[in-house]
């Protein structure tokens, strides 16, 4: 989802399985603990949500 969303993968990754996201529209980060495939704990989900939420309604 944030791929989709213009999101990009920050090279020098987050400890352990956690992975930071970053967007030019998006102020600050999004950090996801675990590895690909798993799944997303609630509130990971409401705040990934949130953030392409608010990248959209930059964009229009």
């Amino acid at each position: 989802m944030l791929l989709q969303a213009g999101f990009e993968l920050e090279k020098k990754r987050g400890k352990g399985s956690h992975t930071i996201w970053k967007h030019p529209l998006y102020n600050g980060s999004i950090t996801l603990s675990g590895k690909d495939g798993k799944d997303a704990k609630p509130y990971q989900e409401k705040d990934v949500e949130q953030a392409i939420k608010k990248v959209k309604n930059n964009e229009t």
